[in-house]
């Protein structure tokens, strides 16, 4: 199974010569809420159809205008972060040297520090934008350095290497910031909240992010988190008063248009999760309402 039917390869040979190559990253060692996301690129993959002319675009962007492969998974390995970080960072280097754009599909937020550090080994400390209802620039998360409300800050102020791997960064961060973040990222940076694109609109926010990146090479982070619960319950920290799909899709579009792209990662999907299968379930909801309608019942 593959995203939107795409040829597979896991060899870099291959690969060489496409444009985009999506990678899966299914781990969720580090979450600090619900887990599961661990099984988000196979939920992506399973969701995705078969590709044709956006209607907006007016291009059928997998097939006409690009070419784009699925990588397959990175080799994560269950209950050790450290070694799965690293299986990351060593997929995503493999699709770089072959000359493609990664897009990965998550597992949690943690895997944006292997996504991005192997971006920067590749192009030098890169730009940020960052969709998110959390800034995820704590120090700690819960008490612990490596989590998935720590990349953002780790990947400032946690260099293995003598250059931070982000330079220049936009959040738009629509709800807290974690619990137990007292740290900050310190590179420049500007910050929208939820209420700065209420009240000045996308567009406006959008064209803020793209000119705090700059020209240089840019790296795209979503956390579907991000957007509100209504249209995206199936996520391991939903926050209330988020985005619309309209508005992130929107952005997306603008920003991988107008910036130098040279990765992305869509994280935070957790399928099968009961917000995903029905919002608006309670106790005894749907079921007891089916039984109060048999005859003798007492249900209701």
């Amino acid at each position: 199974m593959t995203f939107a039917g795409l040829p597979y390869t896991r060899t870099p040979r291959i690969s060489a010569g496409a444009d985009v190559a999506i990678v899966g990253a299914p781990m969720d060692d580090l979450t600090s809420d619900r887990p599961g996301t661990r099984y988000g690129p196979r939920a992506i993959r399973a969701a995705s159809v078969v590709s044709g002319p956006h209607l907006e675009a007016g291009v059928d962007a997998l097939r006409d205008v690009l070419r784009v492969l699925d990588f397959g998974d990175a080799p994560v390995l269950p209950a050790d972060p450290v070694r799965s970080h690293a299986a990351i960072e060593a997929t995503v280097g493999e699709v770089l040297a072959a000359g493609a754009i990664p897009v990965v599909l998550g597992g949690d937020h943690s895997i944006a520090e292997p996504d991005i550090r192997a971006c920067a080994d590749v192009h030098g400390p890169v730009g940020l934008i960052h969709f998110d209802a959390h800034t995820d620039t704590g120090a700690r998360c819960s008490g612990v350095e490596l989590s998935h409300g720590t990349p953002m800050y780790r990947l400032v102020n946690r260099a293995p290497s003598t250059q931070p791997a982000t330079s220049r960064s936009a959040c738009a961060a629509t709800g807290p910031a974690r619990p137990s973040s007292r740290g900050s990222a310190s590179a420049a940076s500007a910050r929208c909240s939820l209420h700065d694109i209420r009240d000045r609109g996308i567009r406006d926010v959008v064209a803020e992010a793209i000119a705090a990146v700059g020209t240089g090479p840019t790296f795209l982070s979503v956390d579907v988190d991000v957007l509100d619960p209504a249209y995206a319950p199936g996520t391991g920290t939903p926050e209330p008063g988020g985005m619309t799909s309209i508005d992130l899709l929107w952005a997306c579009r603008e920003i991988v248009r107008s910036v130098a792209l040279v990765g992305m990662d869509v994280v935070e999907v957790l399928p099968e999760h009961i917000g995903s299968r029905d919002i608006t379930r309670a106790r005894g909801g749907p079921d007891r309402a089916r039984d109060a309608h048999r005859p003798g019942s007492a249900a209701g």
